[in-house]
This record gives C-alpha cells, sequence and structure tokens, in this order.
C-alpha cells in the first residue's frame, strides 16, 4: 500500500489554510516544514493547519507542529489547528500524540476548518 502525503494550500480572508494529509513523519515532516516557512514569508501571520487527513504523527511531525507554533508567535501571528474527527472530542491518532507528550494546550484546536476560520469560535479543551 502507498501512502500519498499531501499539503494543499488555499487563503480564506486573512488566514492562509494548509490542509495536510497521509502520514507526518520523518521522511514528510520536512515538506510541511517548508510549506509553512513559504506561508510566513509570502506575509500570511494567521495559519490554520488542517490536520483532518493526518492519520500518523511522529514525534518529527509533533517538531514541526512546535516549530510552526514558534514561528508564527515570533511574527505575532495566529496559528490554528484543526485535528481528525472532531479533535479534543475524539480519540484521534494527532490529538493522542499531542496529549501524551504533554503539548496539546500549547495549541488552538478547533473541529473544522469553518471554526477555526471563525471568530466566534472558541478552540476545542485540551
Amino acid at each position: 500500500m502507498v501512502v500519498t502525503f499531501k499539503v494543499t494550500g488555499g487563503e480564506q480572508g486573512e488566514w492562509a489554510v494548509l490542509r495536510v494529509s497521509g502520514e507526518l513523519d520523518l521522511m514528510t515532516s520536512p515538506l510541511l516544514r517548508q510549506r509553512v516557512h513559504d506561508v510566513v514569508a509570502e506575509g500570511h501571520h494567521c495559519l490554520v493547519l488542517d490536520l483532518s487527513e493526518v492519520f500518523f504523527c511522529d514525534s518529527s511531525g509533533v517538531g514541526v507542529l512546535i516549530a510552526a507554533r514558534r514561528l508564527i508567535r515570533s511574527c505575532q501571528g495566529r496559528l490554528r489547528m484543526v485535528l481528525p474527527a472532531r479533535g479534543a472530542a475524539d480519540g484521534s491518532h494527532v490529538n493522542r500524540v499531542l496529549g501524551a507528550l504533554g503539548v496539546r494546550r500549547l495549541f488552538d484546536v478547533y473541529g473544522d476548518v469553518e471554526e477555526a476560520l471563525g471568530d466566534e469560535g472558541e478552540p476545542l479543551s485540551a
């Protein structure tokens, strides 16, 4: 079975949205890191990472997510994440990994892209 990793991007208002699918691991995390850097270099400081199609994330993937948070914060920007299957309400792999490592609380997590883009939406609790 061949697993395809993809990062597709777009803009919605002031937000750049990167939709990530596949496995976020040692081989693929540099691709996401580069895309995040490209988005910031283009002047976008508000970023939504849609991880709803990511079904595996290892420590290198978590490292990229933390580095993205650090980069966006250094620009006084905002980073919001969409976790698979309702994020904190579900036991998704990415959510469990972030929780097990004690870094879940660092991120504003939303249930879907529309919530993440909205100003009135509150992040899901850790």
